[in-house]
């Protein structure tokens, strides 16, 4: 059975919006102020996952990272534009601008019930389908990339009614950022 693998960006202080700066905040682009380094290539250690794995997107993560990686030719690049992509988006009709990219035709829920049966489902960004994993408890593990940065302002990755113990699984120092990896505890709340 395959896990739901949420990636996030995320400030010392817990915010997670706009770490790119691509939506135009007061206090966006955070995270690339430390170099490109902790932000490219594969960065968050899905490996083999990019080769058996499906990505599911907001319409915005989308977006952005289609218009960024469909025209890059390293390998990190290559591999996300080859793994399925599911596209949950109220607006969106047409998927075809990023390779194997398909739009979701039932709930978040039942997307990630079906996809996981045989594989694991990898979430980039996408805070509102992030939130909505994290209503339904789908959520298997969490690969956070924490920059020494304090924002202020901005979205937390979890919100406030939510609770529950995580088991540390990883720890590596990337540039002045650090990648840590937290799975469900057997303990949870």
């Amino acid at each position: 059975m395959g896990r739901v693998i949420v990636n996030q960006f995320v400030s010392l202080d817990g915010i997670v919006t706009d770490p790119d700066g691509s939506a135009g905040t007061a206090t966006g682009g955070w995270a690339f102020r430390h170099g490109p380094g902790p932000v490219s290539g594969d960065k968050f250690r899905l490996g083999p996952i990019l080769a058996s794995g499906v990505m599911l997107y907001g319409r915005t993560t989308w977006e952005l990272l289609g218009g960024l990686l469909s025209v890059r030719d390293d390998d990190f690049s290559i591999a996300m534009t080859k793994i399925a992509k599911i596209v949950v988006s109220n607006t969106l009709t047409d998927v075809s601008g990023w390779n194997n990219s398909q739009l979701a035709t039932q709930p978040i829920s039942e997307v990630v019930r079906s996809e996981t049966a045989d594989r694991d489902v990898v979430v980039v960004g996408s805070l509102s389908i992030v939130r909505a994993l994290q209503a339904a408890d789908l959520v298997d593990e969490y690969r956070l990339m924490t920059f020494p940065t304090i924002v202020g302002s901005g979205e937390h990755l979890f919100g406030t009614a939510q609770q529950g113990d995580l088991e540390l699984v990883s720890v590596d120092q990337v540039g002045p950022a650090v990648l840590t990896s937290y799975r469900r505890s057997e303990h949870r709340s």
